[in-house]
């Protein structure tokens, strides 16, 4: 299955490549790709720059991020044993929105480039502070302390959000309201190592962590006596999340729905193990979120939609069949 997944989804970025507000021969494409990354010599024209300048770049981080929120959608869930959880839930994406929309309607691109990626960080990192900060007061890691301090957190930064919004600058209200549905649009060379470092770090944590994440299935008091601090894997586990969530959303805005419908198509695939289950999540985060954005440029073009009303729309749909199954495996 993960062969399978992976040809669909380098099938899925040569389309991201190819279409778009102008369609693009595939060889064409090829062509620029290698001349980009210096492979070939020649002579670069506005077409090759089109490929490997902006669609290119696009693409990547759009298969990077899906992975990323994939894999931080089953974190959180395994450790908060709560099938609905996903990076919303905890007030990852709420901070980083704050963070985002304070630079946009109050002080501007004062860093240049930086200033927006840097300020969605910080939010996002000050809020999962917040979480952990509230959790730590209560003296306890059980996963229902863990949601409502998030759920608090998320309504706190939401309302700063809708104040800044009303008091702001109401020409500036486009550019929030494009950044809060989450959008690929800031896809730059120069920020991709940034992402790739937040999947790294997720990735490679969770992976070595797999085992431990196993034994959380089977309960706090079952994976405590076969040895795992189970307190502190679920500290470290949420923090890994929120820095990983805090770097996608610097870059992309807020995409919902990524994180909640990847783990349940993946467990479908690949059972509830980790070992298996995390690099399938990341396959299908990929896909998901390169077909998506794809289809955000297709739909109304040349306008180009909000990738996050795509998302929405698929992952309701989703909701609605997962809430139809449970019902019917119920009678």
């Amino acid at each position: 299955m993960l062969c399978a997944g992976s040809v669909i989804l380098i099938a899925l970025l040569l389309l991201s490549i190819i279409y778009g507000a102008t369609p693009i021969p595939i060889s064409d494409a090829v062509q620029a790709v290698l001349l980009g990354t210096g492979l070939t010599s020649g002579d670069t024209s506005p077409m090759h720059r089109i490929v490997f300048d902006l669609r290119l770049p696009r693409a990547l981080f759009a298969a990077v991020i899906g992975a990323g929120l994939g894999i931080v959608g089953v974190v959180l869930q395994t450790t908060t044993r709560n099938d609905l959880a996903d990076p919303f839930l905890f007030g990852l994406s709420s901070g980083a929105a704050a963070g985002a929309v304070f630079v946009i309607t109050v002080t501007g691109d004062v860093l240049g480039f930086w200033t927006l990626p840097l300020a969605a960080f910080c939010g996002g990192m000050i809020a999962s502070g917040i979480v952990l900060g509230l959790v730590s007061g209560l003296r306890t890691s059980a996963p229902e302390k863990l949601i409502l301090a998030g759920l608090a957190v998320s309504f706190l930064f939401a309302a700063i959000t809708n104040y800044l919004i009303f008091a702001g600058d109401s020409r500036a209200a486009h550019s929030v309201i494009f950044w809060m549905l989450g959008g690929l649009g800031l896809s730059r060379w120069e920020s991709f190592p940034l992402v790739c470092t937040g999947l790294t770090i997720i990735a490679g944590y969770t992976l070595y962590s797999s085992r431990r994440l196993d034994a959380l299935l089977t309960g706090d008091l079952t994976a405590a006596t076969l040895g795992v601090p189970v307190r502190r894997l679920r500290f470290t586990m949420f923090l890994a999340a929120a820095l990983a969530t805090a770097v996608f959303v610097s870059v992309a805005g807020v995409i919902g729905f990524v994180g909640l419908m990847v783990p349940h198509i993946a467990r479908g695939i690949a059972g509830p193990l980790h070992g298996c289950l995390l690099p399938t999540a990341a396959i299908v985060g990929a896909a998901l979120l390169t077909g998506s954005d794809l289809l955000s440029r297709l739909l109304l073009e040349p306008q180009e939609l909000p990738v996050g009303i795509v998302t929405t729309s698929i992952g309701s749909v989703f909701v609605f069949a997962l809430l139809y199954r449970t019902r019917r495996d119920r009678r």
